[in-house]
């Protein structure tokens, strides 16, 4: 492979963990109250000075899956440290997260089997 192409793949490699290392710091920012609202991901391409068309087809290429799927598991990972390390209820979790309870609710659901209640339930056996 020529260093072109070696620099395009190291180029993807840094986009990729570019992207991961912002979602962890915005959803950090999220759960602080420091930030309000989760961004999009055009908001992300444009804070990571891309297209919002080069960041998508760079994290698939890069994965194998869209940068929203890795949105969505961060946000689950966040959702279930929260579940386990703390007393807040799925409602002020969902609130912290900027999600209405019962949509929260469906959405932890739909990636972990199990409502969040019935994570912490069985998690915490």
């Amino acid at each position: 492979m020529n260093d072109t192409g070696k620099d395009i793949i190291k180029r993807s490699k840094q986009i990729t963990e570019s992207y991961f290392k912002f979602l962890d710091n915005h959803i950090a920012d999220i759960v602080s109250g420091n930030v309000t609202d989760f961004m999009e991901i055009n908001e992300i391409a444009k804070k990571l000075f891309l297209s919002h068309q080069h960041l998508t087809d760079t994290i698939q290429k890069e994965t194998g899956n869209h940068p929203c799927h890795f949105y969505d598991l961060k946000i689950i990972d966040h959702a279930k440290r929260m579940l386990l390390e703390t007393d807040k209820s799925v409602s002020e979790i969902a609130r912290i997260l900027t999600y209405d309870p019962s949509n929260f609710s469906k959405f932890f659901k739909k990636f972990v089997g199990q409502t969040p209640g019935q994570f912490r339930k069985e998690t915490n056996k």
